[in-house]
């Protein structure tokens, strides 16, 4: 076994790689950015090393680098994580070279796999069924969508090298073609350094069914079974759970069979994922396969009692496989959420800023029984913590929510419970819209397939519902204690009643009325100063509320006859909400804290984030229609387009393409019409 690996990666895979070293006696190398100086990664290994600045490019990309770092600081391997240089062929051959185990596939099985055109054509020989398409070189415009008229639309295009979502769009008609095609290639070429594009027939309700393979360098290679990965926004995975609902043991052997036999076609060695496209009536097809760890791996470790990492560097070191195929089990029902700093109800647009409260359920672990390893009913993989940033430099993930049950309906259960005890501030967050999914007719009912998101909009992205008495009641007593609070007795006003900020007034009572509002909604709270408490008055509705409990942000008040406990935290004029596993975000309208300002100046379209502009679509003077596309921007390496908000005229045109821009940026100047 190592003495000491390198792990060339940042988040949570970077701290899940440590804690599995460390429970090895493997001692471990961080490699990090400027912008990560201070991240959790950092923090949990046992030395740490800058790389480079922010952008990734310029640090997680630099292979000469992280080989130099791994060198100088006497480590025997690399674990790449995945994403980055997970599967860079180049980057593997350079550790072999260097003399270092690059812990993964044999660069050969990256090369084989790492185009999906070329893959595509191996699996094709070995008689794997594959999904009609074009999967060549020529890449031509004309010829491709000649080729897509062909294969008849809808018509995917997919970017060859290219993984996660990115650089795929789904074309319904062909006339879209063109600028479909010319976006794609621009989202491949940044992301991947390749905008090659392969073309496929899009089944319109598919299942993504991925087999989790895994090899060692003694001709061993078993399938540790299957994850259901259907549920996606922008072609990248929102749930993941295994084993997947629905599956035979028949057509499970098929696949694990099928993934067998195209890993063992190239020779692999190590972690890696055959995916395959699933229809309703369990035809499947090979879709690729990624040559690293999966971000969804969890749930295979869950229902087998396995610890993947842990395999990852037992083979690297020249081990058998630690379980033979026959000594595989499945054990109960696991599902993972991916909860990001996004906007789900703004098309997902991801989100920065500092997480100022990060509170996640707690871990719940228990005994599977018959000798199976346990694992955790509850588990967090997560590379920040609360008072890091999400920066715009990398993936807005900030952890994976995965869950165990007996079955399905317990995981369920279990995965709703704990995102209801999730509780973010700071960012934005999509844990909200997780649990109306988890919660949604189609996702219990396990009617699965690639498009139940945007099948679902209306139940998924219901109407703003208006705060309810409790949430103001809390909101209310939580403002008014802080004020209390941040009196200092120690002036020597203790004694002083006109000082005290408790409402006392002589012969009669305070009445003060408090204003908030969420981003639909405007709520007028009156309140009433008791002896004992406060009378609290909304509309038509109104309750006596005693405070029973306080623990920082933490608070129980009576209301009424009833018992009402919540969190409630302030981020500068807003307070977050959370009871009853509901999150709502009130704004305090302090009239004497916005005394004098002004209304910002109009008529700008701003970026939505920090960015760089792709693509300017329209001209000065140019007059446009509501929805015409005017600049798209690339964030996170996906692409944003900027639409016209109503008719008008476009007066000025600030950034040119290739410029980088702040957030809240103006892009264009624009009169409405």
């Amino acid at each position: 076994m190592f003495a000491k690996i390198l792990i060339a990666n940042r988040g949570e895979i970077a701290c899940r790689v440590a804690a599995t070293a460390r429970k090895m006696g493997v001692k471990t190398v961080a490699v990090y950015s400027e912008a990560d100086a201070n991240a959790k990664h950092v923090a949990v290994c046992d030395e740490a090393v800058l790389i480079g600045p922010a952008p990734a490019k310029e640090s997680y990309l630099r292979g000469d680098k992280i080989i130099e770092v791994a060198l100088a600081t006497g480590a025997q391997a690399i674990h790449p994580g995945y994403g980055f240089l997970s599967e860079n062929s180049d980057f593997a051959d350079a550790c072999a070279k260097a003399g270092l185990v690059f812990i993964g596939p044999p660069a050969s099985a990256i090369r084989a796999m790492g185009s999906k055109s070329a893959a595509k054509s191996l699996m094709d020989k070995a008689r794997v069924p594959l999904v009609p398409g074009y999967h060549g070189d020529n890449q031509d415009a004309d010829f491709l969508q000649t080729q897509a008229d062909k294969i008849g639309y809808p018509v995917l295009l997919k970017a060859s090298a290219g993984g996660g979502g990115k650089g795929m769009r789904v074309i319904e008609k062909s006339i879209d073609f063109k600028a479909a095609l010319a976006s794609c290639k621009r989202e491949a070429i940044s992301s991947f350094g390749d905008d090659k594009v392969l073309a496929e027939k899009y089944l319109s309700r598919p299942r993504h069914i991925e087999i989790q393979v895994f090899a060692d360098s003694r001709g061993n290679c078993v399938y540790l079974f299957e994850r259901d990965c259907s549920v996606q926004r922008r072609h990248q995975k929102v749930l993941e759970e295994a084993p997947a609902p629905g599956m035979t043991a028949e057509r499970r052997a098929a696949m694990g069979a099928a993934a067998v036999a195209a890993a063992k076609a190239v020779g692999y060695v190590g972690a890696g994922t055959v995916e395959f496209i699933a229809n309703q009536d369990g035809s499947f097809y090979f879709m690729e396969m990624n040559t690293r760890l999966q971000v969804e791996h969890p749930v295979t470790e869950m229902i087998t009692g396995t610890d993947l990492v842990e395999w990852q560097l037992r083979v690297a070191a020249g081990e058998p496989l630690p379980q033979s195929q026959a000594e595989l089990r499945i054990h109960g029902h696991a599902i993972e959420a991916r909860v990001y700093a996004e906007n789900p109800e703004k098309g997902f647009l991801p989100a920065i800023g500092t997480l100022h409260h990060n509170r996640a359920p707690q871990a719940v672990s228990f005994e599977l029984g018959g000798g199976a390893a346990a694992p955790a009913a509850v588990r967090i993989d997560s590379g920040v913590r609360e008072g890091d940033t999400i920066s715009p430099f990398y993936d807005p993930m900030i952890a994976k929510l995965i869950v165990w049950g007996k079955d399905r309906q317990e995981a369920l259960a279990r995965m709703a419970q704990a995102l209801s005890e999730y509780q973010i501030v700071g960012v934005a967050s999509n844990i909200a819209f997780l649990k109306r999914l988890i919660e949604s007719q189609a996702f219990s009912s396990a009617a699965l397939d690639t498009g139940l998101i945007e099948r679902n909009q209306d139940s998924l992205f219901p109407p703003a519902a208006l705060a309810s008495l409790p949430q103001l009641a809390l909101a209310a007593v939580a403002l008014i204690r802080s004020e209390q609070a941040a009196l200092n007795p120690n002036h020597g006003h203790a004694g002083d009643p006109w000082l005290g900020a408790y409402g006392w007034r002589m012969n009669s009572t305070l009445h003060r009325q408090l204003g908030f509002a969420d981003e639909v909604n405007s709520y007028a709270v009156t309140v009433a100063y008791l002896t004992d408490g406060w009378r609290i008055a909304v509309g038509d509705q109104q309750a006596t509320a005693q405070l029973v409990e306080r623990h920082g942000v933490d608070l129980g008040i009576k209301l009424g006859d009833h018992m009402v406990r919540g969190t409630v935290k302030r981020d500068g004029d807003a307070l977050h909400v959370f009871s009853g596993g509901q999150h709502v975000v009130l704004k305090y309208n302090d009239p004497m804290a916005h005394a004098g300002e002004v209304e910002a100046e109009g008529g700008r379209l701003t970026a939505p984030m920090p960015g760089k502009v792709v693509a300017v679509l329209v001209a000065k003077a140019q007059e446009v229609k509501k929805g015409d596309p005017l600049v798209i921007m690339e964030a996170m390496k996906m692409e944003h387009t900027i639409a016209a908000p109503r008719d008008g005229v476009v007066e000025d045109i600030l950034y040119a393409v290739g410029d980088q821009v702040a957030d809240g940026a103006p892009l264009l100047a624009f009169k409405a019409a």
